[in-house]
């Protein structure tokens, strides 16, 4: 047989996406070539055209004509992948299992990303933590004086852009009490099984585990915290970073009606949580306004309006009224209480 052709991936290590990606395509057996560096540059050099938004991981994937195109985007790219290999795929085969799979896959991606930018950027030491080291991840070997303007220049920038996750002294302490809910419910439900959905790795093992690897991995103060009241969550992070050598069972995904009880603290904070700042942007999207606030969990929570996650929400609901009534009526019945059910009003 002819040897596979490596999949091409340009990408950052404190990239939170990046890691979510490699680890997937190195448990489902997929050979690729990641390429540590600027997308743009790296685009250019090969002359191929540089995706409409540019975000890391950049994939460059063969279009209709089998020309190399770059891609991003992680979660249409898994499924892509798994309509081009069958081999251990990541989404469940039950269709009401493989939507609960894309709804913490999405809040895995836009909520607990929150986490990780506050984290990074929001208390003193962790931006100078983090504006220290990514220059040397772009470039290990650059000179102290331009290490010192680049260090300048990004953590300025990227301190500006705490607003537009909604970090800020008035939500600090909703994003620290939910990471800390987040980490507790993580550390509970593995002690039931392995995985967010059972005996295999699910899509959304791999985003959690994309945030984590920055969360506990890179940045101090959540660092900390992990250390503190998730040891498992810790561990686990580290072991979902190569699961080449699992050999995943067929049955190996949890049914509706086998999935334990723990998994319904987590579905509990994205129904606490992401659920009405996804309803909120909506309504400002809708709107025309630039910004809006709503209440999340007793706290006011303000941000800038994001298109993006304003797509998120029309995925999530396209995903939902797909599935046929008996599949709803299992998802439902699974997410009643949680406060998710609010997202398919």
């Amino acid at each position: 047989m002819p040897q596979q052709e490596p999949l091409v991936l340009i990408g950052a290590v404190p990239s939170p996406y990046t890691r979510k990606m490699v680890a997937l395509l190195r448990y489902r057996n997929i050979a690729y070539q990641v390429i540590w560096g600027d997308p743009k540059e790296i685009l250019q050099q090969k002359g191929i055209a540089a995706p409409k938004v540019g975000l890391l991981p950049t994939f460059l994937m063969p279009d209709e004509n089998g020309q190399l195109q770059a891609i991003t985007d992680s979660t249409p790219i898994i499924r892509r992948l798994e309509d081009e290999q069958v081999e251990r795929r990541v989404v469940p085969s039950d269709p009401a299992m493989a939507f609960i799979d894309y709804l913490i896959e999405d809040f895995a991606d836009e909520w607990c990303t929150k986490y990780m930018f506050h984290y990074r950027w929001y208390p003193e030491k962790d931006a100078d933590n983090a504006g220290t080291l990514l220059p040397l991840f772009h470039r290990v070997d650059i000179a102290d004086s331009p290490l010192n303007q680049f260090k300048a220049y990004i953590t300025q920038r990227q301190v500006n852009r705490l607003g537009v996750v909604g970090s800020n002294e008035v939500t600090a302490p909703l994003i620290d009490a939910s990471y800390r809910r987040f980490l507790v419910v993580m550390e509970l439900h593995l002690q039931a099984q392995p995985f967010v959905l059972g005996q295999r790795p699910s899509a959304c093992d791999f985003a959690i585990y994309g945030q984590l690897t920055q969360l506990i991995g890179f940045d101090p103060s959540s660092r900390e915290i992990a250390h503190e009241i998730a040891p498992r969550v810790v561990a686990w992070t580290g072991l979902m970073e190569d699961q080449c050598g699992l050999d995943p069972a067929m049955d190996g995904w949890n049914s509706v009606d086998s999935t334990p009880q723990s998994l319904n603290g987590l579905l509990i904070e994205i129904g606490r949580v992401y659920a009405p700042t996804l309803l909120a942007n909506a309504v400002a999207l809708e709107n025309g306004d630039k910004s809006w606030e709503t209440e999340i969990d007793g706290s006011v929570w303000s941000q800038q309006s994001f298109p993006y996650q304003g797509k998120c929400l029309t995925w999530i609901r396209d995903e939902y009224f797909a599935l046929s009534d008996a599949d709803r009526s299992r998802i439902d019945a699974l997410l009643e209480g949680t406060g998710c059910e609010v997202l398919f009003n």
